[in-house]
């Protein structure tokens, strides 16, 4: 099984880069499980233009060898840090320019074929915060990868990662509670990507907001010209 494991963080150290490892732990406890991580801050991707919608333009290699990794997955992992209620200029360029290959060629069908997607959010507010706003504000990630074809299974938002009033910096290392429950999450996540493979069958929320989407997507195309 691939999994492509995706680090939006441009810090040195990063909280969203220890919790994006220990998901590859957890998921490396499932088996056969082969993970690529690569972090953004080191790739060298133009901001997009429609020009990269074109057939013919030839993509960055960085780029390219991206769309290879994602086109060859089983299954996604996004870590992120939430700056100002959203995620950094890089992870939602680089999902502006993924329309070039996971869109079909009317730019109105995904072609990711529900590859299953797991989302890992660091801030630096408390979890109620995440709950009443920040849960909204970056929901743009799961819509658009959704929109491609994707399928979120799950989401974990590690709250106050800060060492003080307005002081950022790492955290998750001196908590284990939470680098434990990241690595069960990633876990589960590889145990749902078998079931969904072998039976087709996902969790009860996953499957209620597919179909959500699904019906929003039908009704959309009725009453669009």
């Amino acid at each position: 099984m691939n999994i492509l494991v995706l680090v939006a963080g441009t810090n040195e150290p990063s909280n969203s880069n220890m919790l994006a490892d220990a998901f590859i732990e957890g998921m490396q406890q499932g088996g056969d499980v082969t993970v690529e991580k690569r972090r953004l801050k080191d790739l060298q991707i133009d901001h997009f233009s429609l020009e990269h919608y074109n057939p013919g333009f030839r993509h960055e290699e960085d780029f390219r060898n991206l769309q290879h990794l994602i086109e060859k997955a089983d299954g996604l992992v996004f870590a992120s840090p939430v700056w100002n209620f959203g995620v950094p200029a890089h992870l939602k360029n680089f999902i502006d320019r993924m329309g070039s290959f996971a869109l079909d060629t009317t730019k109105t069908k995904g072609t990711l074929q529900n590859t299953p997607l797991f989302c890992i959010y660091t801030g630096g507010t408390p979890y109620v915060v995440w709950k009443g706003m920040m849960r909204l504000t970056t929901s743009h990630v799961t819509e658009a990868m959704k929109y491609f074809g994707a399928l979120p299974m799950g989401i974990h938002f590690e709250p106050r990662c800060t060492r003080g009033k307005g002081v950022f910096g790492l955290v998750v290392d001196g908590r284990p509670e939470s680098l434990s429950a990241v690595k069960q999450k990633g876990q589960n996540f590889i145990v749902n990507i078998r079931k969904y493979r072998e039976k087709g069958t996902l969790p009860l929320r996953t499957r209620i907001a597919k179909l959500f989407f699904e019906w929003g997507r039908t009704f959309v195309t009725k009453i669009t010209p």
